[in-house]
C-alpha cells in the first residue's frame, strides 16, 4: 500500500475546486499552487532567494537539459539538484517526455524507449522508462514523472493509441524502477501521466489505468499542445471526472490566469508554466487589468508602478517608464525585475484562489478577475 501525501482541507460549494497540502521529501505545499519553470535547475534572471522571499514550495527543473548538461552523475555528486542549486525546498522533474517530442526530427519512439539526438552534440541517447527514473533519483526530485508518449492536437486515433499503449507500458515500467528506488531509501515519489490526445474513450481508459496503479498523485497530459480553449477546457474537466478524488492532480504547460482559474475550476491542484517568466524577458507583465506591454511609448513619461494594487518589490520601488527605459536598453535588470513582478503576481494570486475556495466564493472570484482583466483596461 503507497502512502498518501495529499489532504484535501476544504472542497468548494460551488463546484470542483479544493484546497489541499501536499507532503513533500523537503516540505509542504498548499495547493492549489503554481510552480516557476526552472529548466536548467535555475529559475531564469532570478535567484533562489528571490523565489524563496516570494513564497514558492516547489518549482521545476527539467530532465532532458540537465541529463544532457552537466549531467545526473555531476548533480548527484554535489547531492542531488537541493545541494546543486541550493535550493532548499522541493524540486518537480519532469520526465523529457516533451522535450523528445518537440525535438521530432532528432528522435525515434519504440516499445523499448525514446531513442534520440541531444541538440546540443548530436549524440545519440536512449531514455527508457527505467533509466529516465534512475535519472531523476540522481536528481533525488521530490516529485518525479513518468516517461510518456506526448501527441499533438489533431493527429487520428490510430496514432493516439498507439501512443497511449505504450505510455501505459512504460508507466507499469516507471512503477517497477521507483519501487526499487523507494526500496533504497528514494523519499521522492512518481507521478503517472493520462494521455488519450482528445478522443474520450482513449482519456477513459488512460484515467482508469492510471488510477488502478495507486500512485501517490497523477498528471493529465496532452492538453496546452495547439487546441482550441474550448477544447482544453471541456477535455480536462470530462478526463478529470473519471480520476479518483482523493489524488493530487497536475496539468503541465498552463501558466495564464484565464487557463488556471479554469484549471483551478476543474478541480486541479497544480500547474506550470514558462510563459510568465518568457513573457517577462519580452517586456510584458501581468497586471489585474490585463497584460501590459511596458515598450509601448506612452509609458516613456509614465512614473506609476506597472499595477498600482501588486505589492512586490518591483511595483512598490520602480516606475513604468524606469522599466521602459530598462527595457529598451536590453538591462539585464529588465529580465530580472519583470520575471520577478510576473511571478509575485501569479503566487499572489493563487493565495487569493485558495482564500476564495476556503470561503466559498470561488466562482465568484473567478467571474469577477477575469471580467476585470481581459477588458484589459490598462491606463
Amino acid at each position: 500500500m503507497i502512502e498518501s501525501i495529499f489532504d484535501i482541507h476544504h472542497e468548494s460549494a460551488d463546484g470542483k475546486a479544493r484546497t489541499g497540502t501536499l507532503h513533500l521529501a523537503h516540505g509542504d505545499v498548499q495547493t492549489p499552487v503554481f510552480m516557476p519553470v526552472g529548466t536548467n535547475a535555475t529559475v531564469k534572471a532570478l535567484t533562489k532567494d528571490d523565489l524563496d522571499e516570494i513564497g514558492f514550495e516547489i518549482i521545476l527543473a527539467n530532465t532532458y537539459h540537465l541529463y544532457l548538461r552537466p549531467g545526473s552523475d555531476i548533480i548527484e555528486e554535489a547531492g542531488g539538484l537541493h545541494g546543486f542549486s541550493k535550493w532548499s525546498k522541493n524540486f518537480l522533474t519532469d520526465s523529457g517526455g516533451f522535450q523528445v517530442w518537440s525535438l521530432s526530427p532528432l528522435r525515434k519512439i519504440t516499445e523499448e524507449g525514446a531513442l534520440f539526438r541531444s541538440n546540443i552534440d548530436g549524440s545519440k541517447h536512449l531514455f527508457t522508462p527505467e533509466k529516465v527514473v534512475s535519472v531523476q533519483t540522481q536528481f533525488n526530485s521530490d516529485i518525479q514523472m513518468q516517461l510518456d508518449v506526448c501527441t499533438g492536437f489533431g493527429i487520428d486515433k490510430k496514432e493516439a493509441l498507439h501512443a497511449l499503449k505504450i505510455t501505459e507500458n512504460w508507466a507499469k515500467r516507471a512503477k517497477a524502477e521507483w519501487l526499487k528506488k523507494r526500496d533504497n531509501g528514494y523519499k521522492g515519489i512518481l507521478m503517472p501521466i493520462v494521455q488519450g490526445n482528445f478522443f474520450e474513450d482513449l482519456r477513459v481508459r488512460s484515467a482508469e489505468f492510471v488510477s488502478e496503479l495507486d500512485l501517490p498523485a497523477i498528471a493529465i497530459g496532452g492538453l496546452s499542445v495547439g487546441e482550441p480553449a474550448e477544447t482544453f477546457a471541456s477535455m480536462l474537466c470530462f478526463t478529470v471526472g473519471h480520476l479518483p478524488k482523493e489524488k493530487a492532480k497536475y496539468v503541465m504547460g498552463i501558466g495564464t490566469p484565464d487557463y488556471i482559474l479554469e484549471a483551478v475550476h476543474s478541480g486541479i491542484d497544480m500547474f506550470d508554466c514558462v510563459l510568465p517568466t518568457r513573457n517577462a524577458r519580452n517586456g510584458s507583465y501581468f497586471t489585474r487589468d490585463g497584460k501590459l506591454s511596458i515598450k509601448q511609448e506612452r509609458f516613456a513619461h509614465d512614473f506609476t508602478p506597472i499595477d498600482p494594487e501588486c505589492n512586490c518589490k518591483v511595483c512598490r520601488t520602480y516606475s513604468r517608464a524606469y522599466l521602459r527605459h530598462l527595457f529598451k536598453e536590453q538591462e539585464i535588470l529588465s529580465c530580472t525585475l519583470a520575471s520577478y513582478h510576473n511571478l509575485y503576481f501569479l503566487h499572489n494570486m493563487m493565495h487569493e484562489i485558495r482564500t476564495a475556495i476556503n470561503e466559498d466564493r470561488f466562482e465568484e472570484y473567478r467571474t469577477s478577475f477575469l471580467k476585470r482583466y481581459n477588458a484589459g483596461n490598462i491606463k
